[in-house]
């Protein structure tokens, strides 16, 4: 398992097997603002909602992400493992549908997402 250093997740208990990447999703489940500064509450309906997360471990077959990078996903297709009171998401690297990290900034235009 390759983890993040000086973090929280330094000794998970966990080694990840394969094209397995383990996430801890960022809290954004509450209440929301639109662009145009109207709040949304957390029980809107709205159509299909990616999410983002910060990638805590990755397996040995994973070629694309590195801990530390944040990745988008989709929170309908994901298994939920609790590990020391913490709540992580355990998903395959083909399931993941982005990555931004800055170690992807490669020109002034660039947004840092590698789809």
């Amino acid at each position: 398992m390759a983890v993040s250093p000086n973090s929280e997740h330094d000794k998970l208990p966990i080694r990840m097997l394969h094209d397995r990447v383990l996430v801890r999703q960022e809290s954004g489940e509450g209440e929301r603002r639109s662009g145009g500064g109207i709040l949304i509450p957390a029980t809107a309906a709205v159509g299909k909602r990616l999410a983002w997360a910060e990638v805590v471990a990755v397996g040995q077959n994973v070629r694309t992400v590195e801990v530390g990078d944040r990745v988008l996903f989709d929170p309908e297709d994901r298994a939920e493992v609790e590990v020391r009171g913490v709540a992580y998401v355990l998903m395959r690297e083909r399931d993941l549908h982005a990555v931004a990290a800055e170690r992807l900034q490669g020109t002034d235009d660039s947004t840092g997402l590698y789809l």
